[in-house]
């Protein structure tokens, strides 16, 4: 896990997708695209938020703190990475 301060550049609106750990078989998922602190050419990731997490609203432009997970995974020969946001707050 990495924790980082991070301003918002877009989110996208919540939509449920199939979910066997959920109660009600879907859990909202959302996704949100966070630059790190200094100029237009720091470090960025394209984060899933899922749950409550997701439901929440994050204004363009605001200073956030994010605790990021990193994962990997193989499929059909092909290794992919996700980034996954356990916990936003606004400071």
């Amino acid at each position: 896990m990495k924790t980082v301060i991070c301003k918002v550049v877009a989110q996208t609106e919540a939509v449920y997708v199939p979910s066997k750990k959920a109660d009600n078989g879907q859990l909202a998922k959302s996704m949100i695209r966070l630059r790190e602190l200094g100029g237009d050419y720091e470090d960025e990731y394209i984060c899933a938020m899922f749950g409550h997490l997701a439901l929440c609203k994050f204004a363009v432009g605001d200073v956030v703190v994010a605790s990021l997970r990193f994962q990997t995974h193989e499929s059909n020969g092909a290794c992919f990475q996700d980034v996954v946001a356990n916990d936003i707050v606004n400071i």
